[in-house]
């Protein structure tokens, strides 16, 4: 079971929308959580620390190493471990607080964004809705017929068109992707580097907003 810290809703509710919230790679579950409080009151948000230790605080969902040319490439053993232990996660966490199964969110950072896209098609419909930030759809993550995949989940993608760790060009893919598997989804960039920009916040908000 993942390590996770969470915000109860604020209002009395039962059954609640879960939003399940996914770090990037070094970070670790205090990052997305420091924007818990300025979301939904009626929603339960769980922030879920990522597996692997990678010291001074930092983890990660899979390694990312350099190979003698300084080429980077991902651990994809590791990368479908986690996806796993997000799964089983995410049941336990419905189960546990009781929350409402036909209206789960999930979010995530870059590494989490690619994990967060890779469970939705590993896992169909087990979340509603995703939110895909600064990440992309890394193919060797995903089974192998995706077009036979009965999904309704939808999707949030944002990236910062001057993101130097991934380039914006690989999350421009990614609408593309899914509308030739009609799914539905959004899409928008904004001027920052690898991050979320004031109104990219306010944009997921509202997008969240309306399928709460």
């Amino acid at each position: 079971m993942l390590h996770y810290i969470v915000r109860e809703p604020k209002i009395d509710i039962q059954n609640p929308s879960l939003l399940i919230l996914l770090h990037g790679y070094g970070s670790n579950e205090q990052d997305l959580f420091s924007f818990a409080d300025e979301l939904p009151d009626e929603l339960l948000i769980v922030s879920a620390r990522a597996p692997y230790e990678m010291g001074f605080g930092g983890y990660a969902w899979y390694a990312i190493n350099l190979d003698a040319s300084n080429n980077k490439f991902s651990n994809l053993d590791e990368a479908r471990a986690s996806i796993e232990k997000i799964a089983f996660f995410i049941d336990k966490i419905k189960a546990t607080y009781n929350t409402n199964t036909t209206n789960t969110f999930l979010l995530g950072f870059s590494q989490g964004a690619i994990l967060s896209y890779a469970l939705s098609f590993n896992y169909p419909n087990k979340v509603q809705h995703v939110l895909a930030l600064s990440g992309y759809i890394n193919n060797e993550l995903l089974p192998e017929n995706t077009s036979e995949i009965n999904s309704t989940t939808d999707y949030y993608i944002s990236h910062g068109n001057a993101d130097q760790v991934l380039p914006v060009e690989w999350a421009r893919k990614a609408p593309l992707f899914l509308d030739s598997l009609a799914l539905k989804n959004v899409y928008s960039e904004y001027s920052v580097g690898h991050g979320v920009a004031p109104q990219n916040f306010f944009s997921l908000k509202k997008w969240i907003e309306e399928r709460i």
